[in-house]
């Protein structure tokens, strides 16, 4: 009889080799900051793992922080119209088959979804999806465009041996829209739990922190509209990379203006992209993060905000954990996001209250030494030769 071994991983993520360096360049979303958290574990528990990416200047195959990082095509590559087919498919399926793993994994709802799910099933083996949005649960699918685009991902979430969602809302919706099952995971953090939490709010102005990148449903205007109403309060904007944005031209001008009008306030900070410890240091000097994007999975800013201690202000709230668990205040428009604030800084008892809440709830949930394990044992039996 064989003996069982630990499977080889394949992560699929073509953003994400920013975020394996870890230095705050290109294009850093929640997604691929989960994929590269999951990539660096995994191969530090002794799994043989791969990390597929778009070439960005690095070798076709080379280790990164430990990881295995594979290119799979430049993403300007191939003539317009035809670089669909070659080189970015024909790229994907020659990368995945010099990994040659026996589990590859992909977040995002994209085309690449289904290009994936159809190399594993000729090739035989395990696909598992994992979604990053509640939109990609949606039947209507409004983030996609083309029929195209739209019937692969289709074909992935059928095909999928294993789907991973983030809340209770995404396992309904997938359930309702595509009559499919699946595993309610909650997403594992790379921040450390704040150990030297004193439940003192920082001292000096109050400062709130909005994390993310620069996207129309991130809405960063909101923000920059409660920063004009609150001239006392200070605001550190983080991750909103202009040459990263500058680069896709649907969002060029967009950044542009946000950060003609961002740099205009006196009490708005734009710091770019900045790597870990410094944004550590950002929630630390905090009251509190505010999200004002129109739709979310789970952010992975929230998770590194109650992480330090920090409540959340929001316009989005995942399965209404802000609400009921008292870890911060959700609101619905510019007004009540600005109310929220004010409420924190004119009461340290209820900013007490919620920071030990958000620590609290960080620590028995997303914590990694408590998260991870559920990641590896839902996505990664172990397989006999």
């Amino acid at each position: 009889m064989s003996a069982a071994r630990l499977p080889s991983v394949c992560i699929i993520a073509h953003n994400a080799y920013g975020a394996i360096k870890g230095d705050g360049t290109g294009h850093i979303g929640g997604a691929e900051h989960q994929t590269a958290l999951l990539a660096r574990w995994l191969t530090g528990k002794g799994y043989k793992t791969m990390l597929l990416t778009w070439k960005e200047g690095q070798p076709d195959d080379c280790i990164i922080n430990g990881v295995r990082v594979m290119g799979i095509c430049k993403a300007n590559a191939g003539v317009p119209g035809f670089r669909f087919i070659h080189p970015r498919s024909t790229g994907l399926f020659s990368a995945m088959a010099r990994a040659d793993a026996d589990i590859y994994y992909h977040n995002s709802a994209e085309p690449v979804t289904g290009l994936a799910a159809a190399w594993c099933r000729m090739r035989n083996r395990r696909f598992v999806y994992s979604v990053a949005s509640d939109v990609a649960c949606e039947r209507h699918l409004p983030t996609l465009k083309g029929l195209r685009d739209r019937w692969l991902y289709r074909y992935g979430l059928h095909h999928a041996d294993t789907i991973i969602v983030q809340t209770n809302k995404q396992a309904e919706l997938l359930q309702q829209s595509f009559g499919l099952k699946s595993s309610v995971l909650p997403m594992p953090c790379g921040f450390s739990p704040a150990t030297q939490f004193t439940g003192n709010s920082p001292l000096g102005l109050p400062r709130v922190a909005w994390v993310g990148r620069i996207d129309r449903m991130k809405r960063l205007e909101w923000l920059l509209d409660v920063a004009e109403g609150m001239p006392k309060i200070e605001f550190d904007v983080v991750g909103a990379n202009i040459q990263a944005a500058a680069a896709r031209p649907h969002l060029a001008n967009y950044a542009r203006l946000l950060h003609e009008r961002a740099t205009a306030l006196p009490n708005v900070h734009w710091h770019g992209g900045l790597p870990h410890d410094a944004v550590t240091e950002i929630y630390r000097k905090a009251i509190c993060l505010c999200c004002t994007s129109s739709y979310e999975g789970f952010p992975n800013t929230f998770l590194e905000a109650w992480s330090q201690a920090r409540p959340v202000v929001s316009s989005f709230d995942p399965d209404g954990i802000i609400h009921n668990r008292k870890l911060g205040f959700y609101g619905t428009s510019v007004a009540e996001l600005a109310a929220a604030i004010s409420r924190l800084t004119a009461s340290g008892a209820l900013w007490k209250e919620l920071s030990n809440n958000a620590l609290s709830y960080f620590t028995n949930n997303h914590a990694l030494d408590v998260s991870m394990p559920r990641y590896e044992r839902t996505i990664l039996p172990p397989v006999t030769d």
